[in-house]
């Protein structure tokens, strides 16, 4: 028996199609992909694209999304490519849509998604990791000691079971940054990895417990993870210590093109913002300072004041004290 065939229209072609970069900050690193997909697709409605869909008896939209970073960090070179019925002035594709995207996801770039285009050519990352608590010269000793190894075999618990790893493979570069230098008793390192994109991927939570193994490293909070560049291999030609050295001086720039030595663009990942804050924190003895510091990072942009107010975290009052103190006089009315 034929399975039936979906009535109606053909989806309408395809016309264009967009490589868009956006970054991922504050807390929106704790989205899931398929979180962050649906805020993508709620933000290209409510923007007007003319998106393309696929055919069939369920429609969805053509969006695909190479190399998303893990959920629990935050991003400035996350990609997707994007299918439109009719073309689009990629300058007023980038300003609808970043309008409609909620807080900590931010559109940075679109160009056009040519073929043999070096936009979606993600084959390398550049990481940095802030540990508090880990001083400089122990990170630097355990990035020695895992350099020198030719593997480290990681273990990583998946959907598929238990999986191991060789992180070793995937590192190109790995360094302690001098800024965690900056300040006698920081008491915080910070890394920087390029690591190759591969099958199965290397994440750095995978190079952190790498670390651990091998150096008993281990920061006395939850790491802070950024990606800030991500793309194809062919840009590193250049040499990997000179592409370090401009990483430092610059932020790294849009669609695979490595950071130019001596330029900076306006705007700040979000790492960096708390990156010196966390460090000086982490060895300090006013703890409620460095939980504040934290707290502001996993607001979204611009409330970096909302823990002044006793329901900062959530505007309809749910995580307010006082609201608590009420829910809870209230079940005792009725016991």
């Amino acid at each position: 028996m034929a399975r039936p065939a979906p009535t109606g229209p053909a989806p309408a072609p395809i016309a264009q199609r967009l490589a868009i970069r956006y970054a991922k900050r504050g807390r929106m690193r704790f989205a899931s992909h398929r979180d962050l997909a649906r805020a993508i697709e709620r933000g290209v409605r409510k923007a007007g694209l003319p998106v393309a869909y696929s055919a069939g008896f369920s429609p969805h939209p053509k969006i695909s999304y190479p190399g998303g970073a893990p959920t629990g960090s935050a991003s400035e070179a996350e990609y997707l490519e994007l299918s439109l019925t009719r073309e689009c002035d990629p300058a007023d594709v980038s300003r609808r849509l970043d309008a409609a995207l909620p807080d900590g996801i931010d559109v940075i770039e679109v160009v056009e998604a040519g073929a043999g285009s070096a936009a979606m050519r993600l084959e390398a990352s550049d990481w940095e990791v802030i540990l508090p608590g880990v001083e400089p010269a122990a990170a630097a000793a355990a990035v020695q000691e895992f350099l020198a190894a030719s593997s480290v075999v990681v273990e990583r618990v998946t959907s598929k079971g238990l999986r191991r790893l060789d992180a070793r493979a995937a590192v190109l570069t790995l360094r302690v940054d001098r800024r965690a230098g900056a300040g006698a008793g920081a008491g915080c390192a910070i890394l920087r990895m390029i690591v190759r994109q591969m099958t199965p991927a290397v994440r750095p939570d995978d190079i952190l417990a790498a670390l651990a193994q091998s150096s008993a490293l281990a920061p006395a909070s939850p790491e802070l993870v950024t990606r800030l560049w991500q793309g194809p291999l062919d840009s590193l030609a250049a040499g990997e210590t000179g592409m370090i050295l401009a990483a430092e001086a610059a932020e790294p720039s849009a669609f695979g093109e490595p950071p130019a030595a001596g330029s900076r663009p306006a705007g700040q990942h979000a790492g960096q913002g708390i990156a010196k804050a966390l460090c000086l924190e982490a060895g300090s003895a006013d703890s409620a300072t460095a939980g504040q510091v934290r707290a502001n990072e996993q607001l979204p942009r611009g409330a970096g004041d909302q823990l002044a107010g006793p329901c900062a975290r959530e505007p309809n009052g749910r995580d307010c004290p006082d609201a608590r103190n009420r829910a809870t006089e209230r079940t005792a009315q009725f016991r």
